[in-house]
């Protein structure tokens, strides 16, 4: 549980990208490369025991045609067909033993145009065998075909022993039970697997017999150690052969140098009943790896067919699976370091480039909390040339502006407190000023309308008092102003539609703005907010800045007066959501010197007598104690605006 905070961090997450890509690569090839190696060896090993397979059988059907071969040039000699008379049989047999030991035969035999034997290498010549033995099936294809024949033969065991009881021994095997074979009711091998030749014998043209004879494969090594010998060059591999050839009679091992594990041929022995089906069944070839005895081999099996064509045997071929897998793992164990190699090499990269790649975003990090403490100037060291550099570049300019919007509400405040301490200031001017003299001002103006009452008083005199009541008259509006801009009357809030104020102030100036000829325009956006405010005290702001824009507006000049909502922190300025309430026109404008006086107490623009300079300081008052803003746009020619900014009501939830 306590990783899952680690890995929150930009830094972890780079660390653990790097680690992880690091070690998919590094699985990824060792897995591939493994495979690949793995098929490299096996491809190549199988390809060497197809080959040993091939180079077997040649040996194999080389030894067959040999037997043959000594045969045929056997039947050629004047001597052994004069040898053929009853009274030579001795001198036939004689001849018979040194064929067989010329061509290495284990049986020889004359038969005669039946197929039944007459001689025999063994010396048997008994009248009653040819009757009790069958006829030799080999002699009896030769004599059909008028030609001479070889090729395997499966013999039985009755004819093994007319012909010579000691082959019918020496053909006997005890079956072997072998884990990964197919198990059978036999437990001894009693057929002869044979490689035999049979070629007519001819006198004048006319056949007079058939000279046979053969190669027991049973227990037989000379083919199986000539392919070992010859093929592998008596190879070995932690003192075992490696390569092994094996003949089998069915699925019986009658001929091999696989060992058993107490070194004896493996005599006996089944093949398992995988390869068998492929082979002996489905009469495929086999190359693949197999479990041979007691241990695994890369392996070659094909089927062995007799002259009759059916499948009687395989021809096996195999080679150590264990030298190969050595190498293989060697292999594998040298890629397996390189690639951890390159592992520890990608992970040390990622870990500088972490630190290369993260420095910046660190600055960064620094740098906004030295922000959060008021220092807007912090060190953001050099400007990366990556995207980094991008977001530093950014951010950069995001201090750059909060230095210049800081610096702006600076003096924006500076100057709202000036503003602030120079009303305050007056206004309690104003209050004492206006204490002193609204008694004596009220008690002049009584005086001044008694006095025009009378009736007795010239014209003179009636003008004179006239222009007292007036001047004082002005004096006591004066005085008033003084006192609203003193006192800071309480607002009485109340939810508003503000379009409905603005449109019904308006009314009260229209016929104003109607008799100077200048054009009087509303503008409302839909959808406006309710806000809370003091609709009296707000009307006398809305009338007192159209009033002042008429003054500033030359007939066949515009008033607009807009209404829009405005959103939350609009313009930067870290308000919430309001209305806006502006007031434009096209007159003569304000000089920039006097924008930032025209809130203050008795400053005016209008002629003498025609303004108090309170309205707009009145004005600002009110919309301060509703919680809002007003500000003014200004140029000299062209004209002002006023805007007033009021906050939205916000309703209360329940």
């Amino acid at each position: 549980m306590r990783i899952l905070p680690l890995l929150r961090t930009t830094r972890s997450k780079l660390i653990v990208s790097f680690l992880g890509v690091s070690f998919l690569v590094g699985a990824v090839s060792l897995v591939v490369g493994g495979h690949l190696l793995y098929r490299t060896f096996m491809g190549e090993a199988t390809n060497r025991v197809r080959q040993d397979l091939n180079a077997a059988r040649h040996m194999y059907e080389d030894r067959c045609r040999r037997v043959e071969l000594a045969l045929a040039v056997t039947t050629l000699g004047r001597g052994f067909r004069e040898a053929l008379q009853p009274e030579r049989s001795r001198e036939l047999t004689e001849r018979l033993a040194r064929v067989a030991e010329w061509a290495g035969l284990d049986f020889a035999g004359v038969a005669d145009t039946r197929g039944r034997a007459m001689v025999r290498l063994s010396g048997e010549s008994v009248p009653e065998d040819a009757v009790r033995c069958a006829p030799n099936p080999l002699a009896e294809l030769s004599l059909k075909t008028n030609r001479g024949v070889s090729g395997t033969l499966v013999l039985s065991e009755a004819w093994l022993r007319c012909e010579d009881p000691v082959l019918a021994e020496r053909a006997r095997i005890q079956l072997v039970p072998t884990p990964p074979a197919g198990s059978g009711e036999d437990t001894i091998l009693t057929s002869g697997m044979v490689l035999a030749g049979a070629v007519p014998i001819r006198e004048e043209g006319a056949v007079i017999g058939v000279l046979y004879g053969g190669v027991l494969l049973n227990r037989s090594t000379e083919i199986v150690d000539t392919v070992r010998n010859t093929v592998f060059k008596n190879e070995r591999y932690r003192g075992r052969e490696i390569g092994t050839a094996t003949i089998f009679f069915k699925d019986i091992r009658i001929a091999t140098n696989v060992l058993l594990e107490n070194g004896a041929r493996a005599l006996g022995t089944r093949v398992s009943s995988e390869v068998a089906e492929r082979v002996l069944g489905k009469d495929l070839n086999w190359a693949d790896r197999a479990f041979v005895v007691n241990d695994w081999y890369l392996t070659a099996y094909e089927p062995i067919e007799d002259v009759f064509g059916e499948r009687v045997g395989m021809l096996y071929v195999g080679v150590l699976e264990q030298p190969y897998a050595d190498v293989r793992r060697k292999a594998l164990t040298v890629f397996t370091v390189l690639s951890l190699l390159g592992i520890t090499l990608a992970v040390g990269l990622g870990w500088f480039l972490e630190k290369k790649i993260m420095r910046p975003i660190h600055l960064l990090t620094d740098a906004a909390d030295a922000v959060s403490r008021g220092n807007l100037s912090p060190d953001l060291g050099s400007i990366s040339e990556s995207e980094v550099g991008v977001l530093q570049k950014t951010f950069e300019s995001m201090l750059a502006s909060i230095r210049e919007r800081e610096s702006r509400q600076r003096e924006e405040s500076a100057s709202m407190l000036a503003l602030a301490q120079r009303q305050a200031s007056v206004g309690r001017l104003a209050a004492g000023v206006a204490h002193e003299i609204n008694n004596p001002l009220t008690g002049v103006l009584a005086f001044s309308h008694m006095l025009l009452d009378r009736h007795d008083l010239d014209e003179e005199a009636r003008e004179s008092l006239q222009m007292i009541a007036e001047a004082t008259e002005r004096v006591r509006r004066i005085v008033r102003g003084l006192l609203d801009f003193s006192r800071r009357t309480d607002i009485d809030p109340e939810e508003t539609a503000i379009e409905g104020l603005v449109r019904s102030t308006l009314t009260l100036v229209e016929n104003q703005a109607l008799v100077k000829g200048v054009e009087l325009q509303v503008e409302a956006a839909a959808d406006l907010p309710l806000v809370t405010v003091d609709p009296g005290q707000i009307r006398s702001v809305l009338v007192n800045l159209v009033i002042n824009a008429l003054d500033a507006t030359d007939p066949g000049g515009r008033i607009r007066v807009s209404v829009r909502s405005v959103p939350a922190a609009s313009e930067g300025e870290g308000r919430g959501s309001g209305v806006e309430i502006a007031v434009s026109d096209t007159g003569v404008g304000i000089a920039p010197e006097n924008i930032e006086k025209i809130f203050d107490p008795f400053y005016t623009t209008k002629e003498i007598g025609k303004g108090t300079g309170l309205g707009l300081s009145v004005s600002y008052g009110i919309v301060a104690r509703h919680g809002g803003k007003i500000t003014v746009e200004s140029e000299v020619g062209r004209g002002s605006t006023f805007k007033v900014w009021l906050p939205a009501h916000r309703r209360e939830e329940a």
